[in-house]
């Protein structure tokens, strides 16, 4: 019942409105944009998201002494032909994100108290690229995953606080990327995004008639809505023009996919690649994997065995035959990273290594898997046009808000943005190239 006006609102219509609104996440990161194309001056810069929702283990991870003549731990050496590449942070944290396992979909949000009854998330930072320079590209972003139960976990989040799904199969990541659809599939897409529309603009009709009746707070909440519809309907209207524009060619044969789980490190590897060719093609500057360990079984190492799943090591109890599984796991971790800088620089745009303009973010919402803290958490960030080769150590009691590095890469991106989430500025110590 309006309390204005007494007249009953039809639940009818607030469900259509609804619907369309709960639609927008999934049309936003699968529907194509197209927007100018960027200046020739404009040098591209992109950003990759990954997070290990199990972390590392602490003790082999965090280096010596700070400042760039840091002592590299145990795992760090293993990157170490790259150490001029990337910053290591210490004593880092999302205020306020707890609960443990739960907190894993906020590393790329920071949202207060994900275990909390009523939690409802906030735009991810990828999402926030993607409504800024999404449109440069044939997707605004992609979203990835590992074992993600369906692709139902995810680091990616629209403004409306809804999940993106992850596409855990490099088939079909590669497929939308570089196979062209026969010009009948092409005008079957078009009539979609077309439909789609028409269907926004018949909802958006009805709501304007609405709002003339509604008490203040509701027509603000409905104003933010018309903003959505808006900015799908200019979406959905551009995107025909990139259903109809070639796709680069394909670099190779379409990839296989792995169906079992246990190839956690083979998938990872990838999905890594996935995100390299996605980047190599300007395919999207915005990408963001998911790297769920807990729903992961016992893996399969090639040098190692494994005795138990993913998640009982990572409550080890201080076993040396746990912990020992778990570094083996945290190793395969660092040379994967190791091959997805490597293969970042010897990838060239413009004569410059792909690297340079790619900012890496690699870490955990936990700090300790085994104790389930969400504070001091491991944090990397490499490449991006950054002045690396630091460790960048801050109180470990009293952490530094990791949203202030966030602050930082979307500055490096071009854009105006003075402000994330919890943040308190941009990332102390941390320059330009």
């Amino acid at each position: 019942m309006n309390r204005i006006t007494g007249m009953a609102v039809p639940r009818r219509l607030f469900l259509q409105a609804a619907g369309v609104g709960l639609a927008l996440p999934l049309l936003e990161s699968m529907t194509p944009a197209l927007a100018k194309a960027p200046k020739e001056s404009e040098t591209p810069r992109r950003f990759l998201g990954i997070c290990n929702n199990l972390g590392v283990l602490p003790e082999h991870f965090f280096p010596q002494g700070t400042g760039r003549d840091y002592e590299a731990s145990t795992y760090l050496k293993l990157l170490e032909r790259h150490r001029n590449d990337f910053t290591v942070f210490s004593g880092v944290s999302h205020p306020d994100v707890d609960g443990g396992h739960p907190a894993d979909i906020c590393f790329l949000t920071a949202a207060p108290h994900p275990s909390s009854g009523g939690f409802r998330n906030t735009i991810s930072l990828d999402q926030y690229i993607a409504e800024q320079i999404g449109i440069k590209t044939r997707f605004p972003s992609l979203t990835l995953g590992v074992n993600t139960s369906g692709g139902l976990r995810s680091l990616s989040w629209t403004g409306s606080g809804v999940l993106i799904p992850c596409e855990e199969k490099p088939s079909a990541i590669f497929r939308a990327m570089f196979t062209q659809g026969s010009p009948a599939q092409i005008e079957a897409q078009v009539r979609k995004l077309e439909q789609g529309q028409s269907i926004l603009d018949a909802v958006a009709g009805q709501a304007k008639d609405l709002q003339k009746s509604l008490p203040a707070r509701d027509r603000e909440r409905l104003d933010q809505y018309f903003g959505s519809v808006r900015d799908l309907e200019q979406r959905l209207a551009v995107g025909k023009e990139w259903e109809r524009k070639p796709k680069p060619a394909a670099p190779g044969p379409v990839p296989t996919d792995i169906s079992t789980p246990a190839e956690y490190m083979a998938k990872t590897r990838l999905m890594y690649d996935m995100a390299r060719l996605a980047f190599e093609s300007d395919s999207t500057r915005s990408v963001t994997l998911m790297l769920d360990s807990v729903n992961s079984p016992v893996l399969e190492l090639e040098d190692h065995e494994i005795t138990e799943g993913y998640h009982n090591l990572s409550h080890h109890g201080k076993s040396p035959a746990k912990l020992a599984q778990l570094q083996a796991i945290d190793e395969w971790h660092m040379k994967l990273l190791d091959g997805l800088f490597t293969s970042l620089k010897d990838s060239k745009e413009d004569g410059q290594p792909l690297l340079d303009r790619t900012m890496i973010l690699y870490g955990s919402n936990l700090g300790n898997a085994s104790t389930h803290v969400t504070t001091n958490l491991p944090t990397l960030l490499a490449g991006g046009g950054f002045r690396h080769g630091q460790h960048l150590g801050f109180d470990r009691d009293r952490n530094y808000p990791l949203p202030n590095l966030f602050v930082s890469m979307l500055q490096r991106l071009g854009l105006e943005a003075d402000r994330f989430a919890s943040s308190t500025g941009t990332m102390r110590g941390l320059e330009l190239a």
